[in-house]
């Protein structure tokens, strides 16, 4: 009897906005050499810009990336966990990769 193999669903696209005009961040002083850091994923960004910068509820903030509630609770947790030990431990943040997708503007709406 052979075993089946299972693969692994693929990721579905999440709609982002826009690339950020800033994609690294660093403490002051700290010397690049000595720079421990996380990287967040562009989704990470902008679920945490939806959650916390716009202030929309997770069902709202979910539908505008097109995920599941519970997908863009996942997303916002990780996100937030990395950026606080950034910023604990006086680490770098880059912003970079992920399964995302922009989304297209829609007209009269700020996006």
């Amino acid at each position: 009897m052979q075993k089946e193999i299972r693969m692994p669903r693929h990721k579905k696209h999440r709609m982002v906005r826009a690339i950020p005009p800033v994609s690294f961040f660093r403490p002051q002083g700290v010397p690049v050499h000595d720079l421990k850091g996380v990287v967040i994923p562009l989704e990470g960004l902008e679920a945490l810009r939806l959650a916390d910068a716009e202030g929309l509820d997770q069902k709202s903030a979910a539908a505008r990336m097109g995920v599941s509630t519970a997908t863009f609770c996942r997303i916002l947790g990780g996100a937030r966990f990395a950026v606080a030990r950034a910023l604990c431990n006086g680490w770098s943040i880059r912003i970079e990769g992920g399964v995302y997708q922009i989304r297209p503007p829609h007209p009269g709406k700020g996006g």
